[in-house]
């Protein structure tokens, strides 16, 4: 094997932690391929005899890239069409990068990641370095360029923003799940605004990201009563025609929709216990692309009446 195969050998086995921390540093899997594109621009062209560690040395060179990334990703969404949401992925992909703890399934979920939108970069960067991939704070230190006690104060700081900002972590209970889901939408599909109203939380909350590309609520909905209203008005206009089906995105079971075989839009149902705590409708075509060709590639999914 010559020294450029390996050299390539090494980044390919890097790839999916590559992609999974720059995806949970970014909340966008096209700006995230594009991120592990740029580290790999620069690996091919190090020194790699004088790389003593490669994860390491490729993850600090991701991370910088990151950063700089979030300062232009973060302008662009204040001007953003409506509620902005994370692009979802499918988990299960092995391409994705890991989720296979609690922790890390946790820090790649919707809900997170829409609450990791309010820390600076760096304070994002110390919270996923940490929390995802269990890095010290000396490894912290060394790979954004900052002093330990800095980047302990980073963490700290992180915890605290999101502390404010409390997420339901993933639910193991995947049947309880299904069982709730089932209701749901049998509800949803007959508009049937008491029993929905008796599956949502009080302060229950839905938002629906079509970025301007197609119609959707330009605002968060509020409450049992209007979230019941509003769904009903949903299924009610934009079911007909759509096949549904089931698949783990963002570490947690989602409602996929789609038309003529087409991915049409994504539906993260968030429970606590028997209730319905948060809908997030996404269904701008452009942040479904990364997904449609995930599945596209996969095979398995479970079939969900639409």
């Amino acid at each position: 094997m010559t020294a450029a195969t390996d050299s390539v050998a090494v980044f390919e086995e890097q790839r999916p932690r590559l992609f999974g921390l720059a995806y949970r540093l970014l909340g966008s899997a096209q700006d995230a391929e594009d991120a592990v594109q740029d580290a790999w621009l620069r690996w091919s062209g190090a020194d790699h005899a004088a790389v003593a560690r490669p994860a390491a040395w490729l993850t600090t060179a991701l991370t910088r890239l990151c950063l700089t990334r979030l300062t232009s990703a973060r302008a662009r969404r204040e001007t953003y069409v409506g509620p902005w949401l994370p692009e979802p992925i499918l988990t299960t992909d092995p391409a994705v990068g890991p989720a296979e703890t609690a922790a890390q399934r946790e820090s790649v979920s919707l809900a997170l990641l829409v609450t990791l939108e309010r820390l600076s970069p760096l304070e994002r960067a110390v919270y996923v370095l940490r929390e995802a991939f269990g890095h010290s704070h000396a490894e912290v230190a060394a790979i954004l360029g900052i002093s330990e006690a800095h980047s302990r104060q980073l963490h700290t700081r992180a915890r605290s923003h999101l502390a404010e900002e409390p997420t339901a972590p993933p639910e193991a209970d995947r049947a309880a799940w299904g069982a709730l889901v089932d209701r749901f939408l049998a509800a949803a599909r007959e508009g049937e605004i008491a029993e929905l109203e008796a599956l949502l939380a009080a302060d229950v909350a839905a938002w629906s990201d079509g970025g301007g590309r197609v119609g959707a609520a330009r605002r968060p909905v509020v409450g049992r009563a209007p979230v019941a209203r509003f769904l009903a008005g949903v299924f009610a206009r934009f079911t007909a025609g759509l096949e549904g089906r089931v698949a783990e995105i963002n570490g947690e079971p989602a409602l996929l929709a789609f038309r003529d075989g087409e991915l049409t839009s994504v539906l993260a149902v968030v429970r606590s216990g028997s209730q319905v705590t948060g809908l997030r409708f996404v269904l701008n075509p452009d942040k479904l692309a990364f997904l449609a060709g995930q599945l596209s590639r996969s095979a398995g999914l479970r079939g969900h009446p639409s």
